[in-house]
């Protein structure tokens, strides 16, 4: 199978080469998806977003594993670090995801070596398009965000405010909602958010 290539600048930049991303962002999720292009929106927007749409579709998969470990990480096993070795390969890690435009959320409810195996394990080894990285991008991991029963069970436990359970009960009236507990760990507050500037992420990482 031949090698996709990029669209080029300057052919992005022709309003002509717009209906031929939109048919390639169509192949791309193999449905019909429609366009709606509004009069206020700008031709530069329009152009930007079926860019990132090529961009998109181009992409070679990787992991932030992989991204990581080629940046020069080690990532050992966590069985193989002891408890302060864990600890400080951990805010390696978040730190290099910050790096790479990654960022956690809701993790306090993991200690320290339950957070670096499910990174370890699962979360790190999810591929993902390997796309560029700058200030505007951003990807989001939820740590009880997965829809499963433990995620939702926790949520409702640790991070769920009482007009959140009272939805919950509403849309949910079968569900058995888990008494509030106070979150036994204190990691969210100061971990990297989208609002880090992608030079203080890399400060941070050297």
């Amino acid at each position: 199978m031949p090698k996709k290539t990029l669209t080029t600048k300057e052919e992005l930049e022709r309003p002509e080469h717009r209906p031929d991303l939109q048919r390639r962002a169509k192949e791309f999720v193999d449905d019909e998806l429609s366009f709606f292009e509004s009069e206020q929106q700008s031709s530069a927007l329009q152009k930007q977003f079926m860019e990132h749409v090529a961009a998109f579709e181009d992409a070679e998969w990787t992991t932030n594993f992989d991204q990581l470990a080629q940046g020069g990480m080690t990532l050992p096993a966590p069985d193989d670090l002891d408890d302060a070795q864990l600890n400080a390969k951990l805010w390696e890690v978040i730190r290099g995801l910050a790096m790479l435009r990654t960022f956690l959320y809701n993790t306090d409810h993991l200690s320290d070596r339950e957070l670096y195996e499910e990174l370890w394990h699962q979360v790190l080894r999810e591929e993902s398009p390997n796309m560029p990285i700058n200030a505007d991008s951003a990807c989001h991991i939820d740590l009880v965000g997965s829809g499963s029963e433990q995620d939702n069970e926790f949520y409702l436990r640790y991070y769920a405010d009482e007009e959140d359970r009272r939805l919950w009960a509403q849309d949910w009236p079968d569900d058995v909602l888990p008494a509030h507990e106070t979150l036994p760990y204190d990691r969210d507050r100061h971990l990297p958010n989208r609002n880090t500037e992608l030079g203080t992420a890399l400060d941070r990482v050297h």
